[in-house]
């Protein structure tokens, strides 16, 4: 599944859509603003919200939760010794843990599960400024969890390079 994000630069809110490879907007990135703490919450077409994203308040570093129906789905924190590249950690609730690295910032980056590529995010092959591509690999995968993974380390990443 090859999908396109559109991010907006400027924007109360921070919405922007995801678009399948033939145009169709499949998901909703909405920002809420005004808020203490950064959230998002990612919906289908129809507006049904999929996940909700949200930074944690109290933690030594920055951290990003992701809940599905009121249940925390996972859990992103930058690992701790990452000195050449950008590399997060994504426990899910069950102990799972995924492996995020690349060069965040730049949009050029990874998602692995043991070793295995569940979905790469590139502005390679695209042309269009502000947007990036996710490519997820496995049919199975849970593809509003690894666009809430791509969303969160954006953020922290960000957030991060403010500093």
């Amino acid at each position: 599944m090859r999908l396109l994000v559109h991010e907006r630069i400027f924007g109360i809110g921070d919405d922007y859509w995801i678009e399948d490879a033939d145009g169709r907007k499949v998901f909703l990135v909405d920002g809420k603003a005004m808020r203490v703490r950064d959230t998002f919450e990612l919906k289908d077409a129809q507006g049904r919200i999929l996940v909700e994203i949200r930074q944690k308040l109290l933690s030594l570093r920055d951290t990003m939760l992701i809940e599905r129906d009121g249940e925390q789905l996972a859990k992103i924190k930058k690992k701790r010794l990452s000195l050449l590249r950008n590399h997060y950690r994504v426990t899910l609730a069950d102990g799972t843990e995924l492996d995020v690295s690349g060069k965040i910032l730049d949009r050029e980056f990874a998602v692995d599960y043991d070793g295995e590529l569940l979905a790469q995010i590139s502005r390679r092959w695209l042309s269009i400024r502000d947007t990036y591509g996710i490519d997820i690999v496995r049919e199975d995968a849970d593809a509003a969890l690894l666009i809430a993974v791509a969303v969160c380390v954006i953020v922290l990443a960000e957030k991060e390079h403010d500093d």
